[in-house]
């Protein structure tokens, strides 16, 4: 073991003894930034929901893109950029060792075409507003996705069908404003519930089904507030709330959340896992301060792992899907192996360090939208033996010269892109959610701050003027301009009015739920706020009697009840 002390927060860190073998493996230096200045670092690449209007710059059809006009660079829409009008090494540089080689490469990020999303085009249906997915139909303004079906407003979405609202959802079908659920059918307003149907305002149910306001329960049926019934009670007591209302639902909704702080929780929220730390984890083995993710194997340092397996495989972020031996990249999977510092690669890409977007690729180091090439940097192709013997001197020129950002801070080989370069507003990216910086010290640490659109929209209806249940509401509706109730406060992220759609409304009235008063943007920060931090703290049960201590994602000043998973399955099972 080795401790350190990150360049960036200056606080000391730990090099475990394992983590010196992958590092060997990978044959990088080891890291001088801290894992969670790590993870801030690829988070503030990651723009999920910033999207503008532009156009195409080779066919000139107006699409959208994560790209905003200000930034000045080359973007394509899907079908121009994958197609055979244009090629990447026609942008070929070459080295100058007078010039750090990041100043190079992000030179060349600004020349060479990027695609307006991270989404594969042919997979869209009728869903061109949604960002990092791929094989939707009908889904619109849900991000972080595959294989959903007439889905709304959401990320961390997979194969769910015919619902709206959600935030780490697998396999739901006909849910709306959840929260880590997994296999859940018609499941409103809840949290950590998995194999559950009929299920409303409850947290951390397994099996259960016709439950309302409940917490902890297992395989159980008729329950109001963890309360038994008979099935006629049950159904004459749920008609008597009249989830119809907007104001019944809010006044329930502050019911259940106070309800369930009377329960334990458990340290962490995982399905069959062997050794890991973290949370949100799924049939993962031997990973360790990871979250949201599943199958994940001997990792480190891993989030939003959509689907796996993911071997061997340290400071990983977003996507997955069958890769090994990767560090220090993000928005990346399908095949890629023995990668580094990468952003944006898939299709078995492998051996490509400090590359974006350069799908099937091998062999490369420092390249932009390359598609199936070898043995090139810069965009310039070379042969074997002279890639061989310019990446020994690109490597010594990287430490000899490192790129300096304004704080001082240096980045030789071995570190991820500086934040200072990312073409994203800090405030524009998940780096903002998990790890919040205000204007002014965003701009103190030398990152970029994204200016929010101004919105004219011309307001034809209050948010306070929407009828109160849905059975009032007709379809003169879908006509209206809505304010959404956080726009009094100046909420930076509102989008301050939004308007029902056909889609939704629909929705509404199957569901017999009444409309909201937020907009999308608002209502995913409300839910963000019940899932835990990307960070861990020791603690120790807080069961009476119990001496079992953990890593867990619950900050000690909080209020819940924490246990661990022995005393946690007593209380539960």
């Amino acid at each position: 073991m080795e401790t350190k002390t990150c360049q960036n927060c200056k606080i000391k860190f730990v090099i475990e003894k394992d983590d010196f073998g992958f590092y060997e493996k990978m044959q990088v230096p080891i890291p001088t930034f801290c894992p969670y200045c790590r993870l801030q670092r690829r988070l503030a690449w990651r723009n999920e929901r910033g999207l503008h209007h532009r156009e195409c710059n080779l066919c000139g059809k107006k699409i959208i893109s994560i790209y905003n006009k200000d930034f000045n660079n080359i973007v394509y829409c899907d079908k121009c950029w994958w197609s055979d009008k244009w090629e990447a090494l026609d942008y070929a540089e070459d080295i100058d060792f007078s010039k750090p080689f990041l100043v190079q490469l992000f030179e060349l990020f600004r020349k060479v075409p990027v695609p307006n999303l991270f989404a594969f085009g042919t997979t869209m249906i009728n869903s061109q507003y949604c960002n990092m997915a791929n094989d939707m139909r009908n889904c619109y303004l849900l991000h972080d996705g595959t294989f959903d079906e007439n889905v709304s407003y959401g990320s961390g979405a997979f194969y769910d069908k015919d619902s709206q609202d959600i935030t780490m959802a697998r396999k739901c079908e006909l849910c709306y404003e959840i929260v880590t659920c997994i296999n859940c059918y018609q499941t409103l307003f809840s949290q950590n519930c998995e194999d559950c149907v009929g299920v409303y305002f409850s947290y951390g149910l397994r099996g259960c089904n016709n439950c309302f306001g409940c917490v902890n329960l297992h395989k159980s049926s008729y329950h109001i507030f963890n309360k038994p019934y008979s099935k006629e009670e049950y159904e004459k007591k749920l008609k008597s709330f009249k989830l119809d209302s907007y104001e019944n639902i809010t006044l329930l909704k502050n019911e259940a959340h106070k309800f369930w702080e009377k329960f334990p929780k458990k340290y962490y929220f995982g399905v069959q896992n062997l050794n890991v730390t973290g949370d949100y984890l799924e049939r993962s083995k031997n990973a360790k301060l990871c979250f949201g993710a599943a199958n994940l194997e001997d990792s480190k340092f891993c989030s939003f792992v959509s689907n796996g397996p993911v071997k061997t495989t340290y400071d990983f972020t977003h996507y997955g899907d069958n890769i090994e031996l990767v560090y220090e990249c993000l928005q990346s999977g399908d095949g890629i192996y023995h990668t580094k510092f990468g952003w944006g690669n898939w299709m078995n890409t492998n051996n490509a360090d400090y590359s974006i977007t350069v799908p099937g690729s091998s062999y490369i180091f420092g390249c932009i939208g390359l598609k199936k090439k070898k043995y090139c940097i810069l965009n310039k192709q070379y042969s074997k033996e002279e890639y061989e013997k310019l990446i020994t001197k690109i490597l010594k020129h990287m430490s000899d010269m490192p790129y300096v950002d304004k704080k001082g801070i240096e980045y030789r080989y071995g570190e991820f892109f500086p934040i200072e370069l990312s073409p994203f507003g800090y405030n524009e990216t998940t780096a903002q959610e998990y790890f919040f910086l205000d204007q002014k010290k965003i701009k103190e640490n030398g990152f970029n701050w994204r200016e929010y659109d101004k919105r004219d929209y011309e307001i034809t209806k209050k948010s306070e003027e929407i009828p109160d249940s849905i059975t009032e509401v007709n379809d003169s509706i879908l006509n209206e301009i809505i304010t959404c109730e956080h726009q009094a406060n100046c909420q930076e992220n509102c989008m301050t009015a939004f308007r029902i759609l056909p889609e939704d409304l629909k929705f509404y009235r199957r569901m017999n739920l009444p409309l909201p008063r937020l907009c999308p943007n608002c209502r995913h920060y409300q839910r963000l706020k019940q899932r835990n931090p990307l960070k861990l703290w020791h603690r120790k049960c807080m069961k009476e009697g119990c001496t079992n201590e953990f890593e867990t994602s619950y900050a000690p000043n909080r209020p819940e009840i924490v246990y661990c998973e022995k005393c946690y399955q007593q209380e539960v099972y």
